[in-house]
């Protein structure tokens, strides 16, 4: 079956399992999921990644979910998703940013896409998460922001 990547215009919260490997709260993912747009890739009728783009200024744009089902990573699937983005939202001026744990394969996957770090912000996980978060065997506590010019 050949991969494609939809728009997901409706019923967004079917995903939410997939959602939740990229953001554990749910109550997180609320602020943005019907705000931003949201893809999903498909292999065949199986979604097997998700990602939701939000507008966060008039050319700044967040990354702010990516998640790919744990029997698909590391195949490729989650850099295909965010080079389609970067395409889709390209113009002169515009830039994408991503916020993450500082979780040393998460940071290298994203140096990989093309991004690079700018700015941090202390203890977000620690004051905004109700339970601590582990990641690779680390607990996250700052959130690393990346970001990438569009254009």
């Amino acid at each position: 079956e050949p991969m494609e990547i939809r728009e997901v215009l409706t019923e967004r919260r079917r995903y939410m399992e997939l959602l939740l490997m990229g953001d554990e709260q749910e109550d997180m993912i609320e602020r943005y999921l019907e705000r931003g747009e949201m893809f999903a890739l498909h292999e065949g009728d199986v979604p097997v990644a998700v990602c939701v783009i939000t507008q966060e200024a008039e050319n700044l744009l967040e990354l702010k979910n990516l998640a790919v089902s744990p029997g698909f990573r590391r195949r490729g699937y989650g850099s295909r998703l965010v080079e389609q983005m970067l395409r889709r939202y390209a113009g002169p001026g515009r830039r994408m940013e991503v916020g993450t744990g500082e979780v040393p394969g998460t940071l290298a996957f994203y140096r990989h896409c093309g991004f690079s770090e700018c700015r941090r912000v202390t203890g977000f996980f620690t004051k905004f998460y109700r339970h601590p978060i582990f990641e690779e065997g680390v607990q996250l506590r700052d959130m690393i922001y990346l970001s990438q010019h569009l254009g």
